[in-house]
């Protein structure tokens, strides 16, 4: 049986990965400008939500499009393919559930005053272990893996950080 799940994990890995990292790192970007720009709880959570559904499902029906454009190709060559709805579900499934990690500290908010920094450890764990869940099916050791996803989230969320707070600060906006 776990040799079934691995290799259902090593199938979709690509998706799953492409679709949590793209989650986690755009939703965080969202918490990260809108906490740069000193907005409220309620209007991350709403962005949030809003980015998770919307983007998940362009990134989902994205995948679907672009493997049925490449069924299409394979087909005119006779070659076979991938699954695009399975692969889409995939890349939208993970997108999403992965990518609300970073705006559960907002829903569940007892201090408003460290809900951010909450928020950004449960966003640097996250991306450290879907990186590191990698190696399972690859030849990377988890470290790396983890570490590269990790890099890579920390630099989106500073550059949306700061461009939340430097947009903010030139339109004169204070909240």
């Amino acid at each position: 049986m776990l040799n079934i799940l691995k290799s259902r994990f090593a199938y979709y890995l690509g998706d799953i990965i492409y679709g949590a990292n793209d989650g986690i790192i755009t939703t965080f970007a969202v918490v990260s400008s809108a906490a740069g720009a000193g907005l409220g709880p309620i209007v991350v959570i709403v962005l949030g939500i809003a980015n998770l559904i919307a983007d998940g499902f362009s990134m989902g029906a994205s995948r679907y499009l672009a493997l049925t454009s490449e069924q299409s190709l394979e087909e005119a060559t006779q070659e076979r393919g991938r699954s695009p709805f399975a692969d889409g579900l995939a890349t939208f499934a993970s997108f999403v559930l992965v990518g609300a990690f970073p705006l559960i500290p907002f829903v569940f908010a007892v201090n408003a005053e460290s809900v951010f920094t909450i928020s950004a450890l449960a966003t640097a764990v996250t991306l450290f272990a879907v990186g590191a869940a990698r190696a399972i099916v690859t030849t990377r050791g988890f470290f790396v893996s983890g570490m590269e996803m990790l890099i890579v989230g920390g630099i989106a969320a500073a550059l949306a950080y700061g461009l939340g707070a430097f947009v903010s600060s030139a339109l004169g906006v204070s909240l």
